[in-house]
C-alpha cells in the first residue's frame, strides 16, 4: 500500500479515535450532572414552584461555568506547561495573563449574576444550603474517584 494512501486512513482512525474520548468525556460529564441533579434536589427539597425557577437559572450558569473554567481555561493551562512557558516570548506571556484575567473576571461576572437571580427566587437560608450541598457533593464525587483509584 502507498504513503498516499495511508495517511488519510491514519487520520480517519485518528479522528475517530479523537471523537470517541471526546464522547466518553461527554458521557461522563453527563452522568455526573445528572448524579448532582438528583443530589442537590434531594438536598435542597425545593417547593415545585421554586424548583420550577431554580432549575433553569442553574443549568444556565452551570453550563457557562464549564464553558469558561474548563474549556477556555484548558487550553491556558496547556500553554503554561514547563517547555511551553519557557518558550514565551515577554508579549506572549503579557497577552497570555491579560486573557486568563479576563476570563477570570468573567467568571466572577457569572457567579455574581447568578446569586443576584438565585436571590429572586430562593430565600437565603436555601442559597446557603445550596452552597453547601454542592460542596458536599464535590467532596463525594472527589471520594469516589479516589476509592476508584485505589482499587485499579
Amino acid at each position: 500500500m502507498k504513503i498516499k494512501n495511508i495517511l488519510p486512513l491514519l487520520l480517519f482512525l485518528t479522528s475517530i479515535s479523537f471523537f470517541a474520548q471526546n464522547g466518553k468525556i461527554d458521557e461522563k460529564r453527563e452522568k455526573i450532572k445528572a448524579f448532582k441533579v438528583s443530589f442537590l434536589t434531594t438536598e435542597l427539597e425545593l417547593t415545585s414552584t421554586e424548583a420550577e425557577k431554580f432549575w433553569p437559572i442553574y443549568n444556565a450558569y452551570d453550563d457557562k461555568q464549564y464553558e469558561l473554567k474548563y474549556l477556555k481555561m484548558k487550553t491556558y493551562i496547556k500553554q503554561l506547561k514547563d517547555e511551553n512557558l519557557k518558550n514565551l516570548s515577554d508579549k506572549e506571556a503579557a497577552t497570555l495573563l491579560s486573557q486568563i484575567e479576563s476570563t477570570d473576571k468573567e467568571i466572577y461576572q457569572l457567579r455574581d449574576k447568578y446569586m443576584s437571580s438565585l436571590k429572586k427566587v430562593l430565600p437565603a437560608k436555601k442559597i446557603l444550603l445550596l452552597k453547601k450541598s454542592e460542596d458536599d457533593f464535590n467532596r463525594k464525587l472527589l471520594q469516589q474517584y479516589r476509592d476508584k483509584g485505589n482499587k485499579d
